[in-house]
């Protein structure tokens, strides 16, 4: 059993109560199954958001910064909003460190890495909690968010023949993650992002890499406007790896899906890096995970809707929904093959992400 199908047991269990003698509020829209949970208010619908940092799991305290550390810890709750198609509004955040790290300079730099990108996305710190830990710090990161009256998008609207779009590149951060692997590291500093441009030198091209790794960014403009002008018909995050969840978005649609290989948008940094480090750049796509991105579907009759970009990042169309029977498949020129999911599992995986 893996941490998907504990997920699903405790849903199973959820339901079986709510059949039997625990009712469900009337003001929850949704629950257990997506990126975030939905309930009806006065005014909007609000959308709930939970994610689990554990050191040396989800990071390494000798790999990345603090403040990187208190940006991921923020922006990977914010691409779980935008998942949703709904804007960020409120955050509760929770941690947990060893004395030593109480004792030094560590949580004021988190917290300014969380603050500097709440800042950018409107998001207030509204409550959480600060407690000790005998070693490993521990961080939980609830988020919460607005949408119009049923203008939630879910994994579970998709259709045959709507098409299957990504956003960005896929593979940056698992590249990033095996350059951290093999000893690679950031300079001791806490400045903006590295920019990567043609004329970029190696260092900062090596360093780009490493940053979407360990400072992802969550594509909020894209999710707001897919929901706000309700264009997709599903959308889930890319935090597990395309091929996981491509599969989770069309078990909850219950359709089945093609995509194709040679559509997949894969940074030329990652191909040119993969060249020379005997990695599979097309591995890296389908199963690194924690990229960030945004995976979704769109009706035909709304793909021309579909802006080139938003806030600068592109959109890839890379295959097409089909009906169930035919399963999640891809295919590398005209041989299509099953796409079984590979991507992260807490309690499959050797621990430990950058």
């Amino acid at each position: 059993m893996n941490e998907f199908d504990f997920i699903n047991k405790l849903r199973l269990r959820v339901e079986d109560n709510a059949a039997s003698s625990i009712p469900q509020p009337s003001s929850l829209v949704r629950g257990i199954g997506d990126d975030a949970a939905v309930f009806k208010s006065a005014g909007n619908d609000v959308v709930v958001s939970t994610d689990l940092l554990v050191e040396d799991i989800d990071f390494r305290r000798d790999t990345t910064r603090p403040d990187l550390l208190g940006h991921k810890a923020l922006a990977v709750s914010l691409s779980d909003v935008a998942a949703m198609g709904a804007r960020p509004r409120w955050a509760l955040l929770s941690i947990g460190v060893p004395e030593a790290v109480w004792n030094s300079e560590f949580l004021d730099s988190f917290y300014s890495g969380f603050f500097e990108l709440a800042a950018r996305y409107g998001v207030t710190l509204v409550g959480g909690d600060v407690s000790r830990t005998p070693d490993k710090i521990v961080i939980d990161s609830i988020l919460i968010g607005e949408t119009p009256k049923a203008g939630a998008v879910f994994r579970s609207g998709a259709a045959p023949g709507d098409q299957i779009f990504v956003t960005g590149y896929l593979g940056d951060a698992a590249a990033g993650l095996r350059l951290i692997e093999r000893g690679a590291r950031l300079p001791l500093r806490s400045d903006q992002s590295a920019q990567v441009n043609s004329e970029a030198g190696e260092h900062h091209r090596l360093e780009y890499l490493l940053l979407r790794q360990l400072q992802p960014e969550p594509r909020v403009g894209w999710g707001l406007l897919l929901g706000e002008q309700q264009l997709a018909s599903a959308m889930i995050d890319i935090s597990d790896g395309l091929s996981s969840d491509l599969n989770h978005l069309c078990a909850e649609s219950k359709v089945g899906a093609l995509i194709d290989a040679a559509g997949i948008p894969i940074d030329p940094l990652v191909t040119e890096l993969s060249g020379r480090r005997a990695l599979d750049p097309l591995m890296l796509a389908l199963h690194g995970g924690e990229d960030f991105e945004l995976l979704f579907t769109v009706n035909p009759e709304k793909a021309a809707r579909l802006p080139a970009r938003v806030d600068g990042v592109s959109l890839t169309c890379i295959g097409e929904i089909k009906e169930a029977s035919e399963g999640v498949q891809i295919a590398e020129g005209s041989k299509p093959w099953k796409l079984e999911p590979g991507g992260w599992q807490h309690f499959k995986e050797a621990p430990g992400r950058g």
